[in-house]
């Protein structure tokens, strides 16, 4: 006799059904994912300056390399235990390999999107150190524009003009509020706006690359770590990081590693619940949370690190 299978969470690119959600409004589950992505995107700013800022760690490629190791263990123990799949389709996920989980096939496929997500990852790691919070939270809001671009050119989509008009006000209020920036930082603004660019190609081609490998969330990030994580070894290791971590005075300090662990441990939840929180409610709720996290961001940002002069 067959023992049962144990049930996987049902991870699906399909759009889901708001029937039920459109007269009562938003649903405890869409409050849940709306919530839990403001605060993991919150937190994960704040651990990251932390580290990188207050504990003067000089190696931001370290950190992401951590983060990735990090997110494979959790996928590889939840996969093993049979609590998630990796796959829209679970017949199909029989094929794959038991090595990578994932067959040859499909990690081919996922090849632009994990690049495209390993830049984003490095040049965000790196923005985050070289400019202050709520300047870095400022220039990412020009993420929007590029976003559209990047769907104008890719699947040839186009916006109404209901729908630019409000970009540009958004764009508007993110001049206004850093054109008195006093600690301008041409470099530092250099990665953020290269951030944008790679989070806005790899927006526009999650859905995709979800849809042509067969692949869910979980599967597209152990793609993402399977072909992100030699590169950035190999990457750390000739540029001395690895060995230069050795040495960091508070490599050992137990408030540093819980600052790590913590990093590590929202990188994984913000991936998954960006997926979670756009189709659950909507690309607009999702939009709104963006905006509203970013408040916080700011907020606690100024409260902890300063960096920033006050003017009306």
């Amino acid at each position: 006799m067959q023992s049962p299978e144990k049930k996987t969470l049902p991870i699906s690119f399909e759009e889901p059904r708001r029937d039920k959600f459109s007269s009562s409004g938003m649903s405890f589950k869409g409050v849940f994912a709306a919530v839990s992505y403001m605060a993991s995107a919150v937190l994960l700013v704040i651990f990251n300056k932390a580290a990188l800022s207050s504990y003067s760690f000089p190696n931001a490629n370290v950190i992401t390399l951590l983060q990735m190791l990090s997110s494979c263990f959790i996928l590889y123990v939840m996969k093993y235990c049979k609590i998630i799949s990796f796959c829209t389709d679970k017949s199909k996920s029989k094929h794959d390999s038991l090595l990578t989980l994932v067959s040859p096939r499909r990690l081919v496929q996922t090849i632009p999107l994990a690049f495209t997500y390993l830049l984003y990852m490095l040049a965000t790691m790196e923005s985050v150190r070289n400019i202050n919070v709520p300047m870095y939270t400022t220039l990412r809001r020009t993420t929007i524009l590029f976003t559209m671009i990047m769907e104008y050119f890719l699947s040839g989509q186009k916006h109404s003009v209901a729908i630019i008009s409000s970009v540009g006000i958004i764009l508007l209020g993110a001049i206004i509020a850093g054109i008195r920036d006093l600690s301008f930082d041409a470099y530092g603004y250099g990665l953020v706006f290269t951030a944008n660019i790679c989070t806005a190609t790899y927006l526009a081609l999650i859905a995709r690359t979800g849809k042509s490998s067969g692949l869910n969330t979980f599967g597209l990030m152990w793609s993402n770590g399977i072909i992100c994580i030699p590169f950035l070894l190999f990457w750390t290791t000739i540029k001395g990081e690895l060995r230069a971590m050795l040495s960091f005075p508070h490599l050992y300090s137990l408030d540093f590693q819980v600052v790590l662990c913590f990093s590590c441990l929202l990188a994984f939840l913000i991936n998954y619940f960006v997926f979670l929180n756009t189709t659950v409610n909507s690309a607009l709720t999702h939009t709104i949370c963006g905006n509203m996290k970013d408040l916080f961001t700011i907020l606690l940002g100024w409260l902890i690190f300063v960096g920033l002069p006050f003017d009306w």
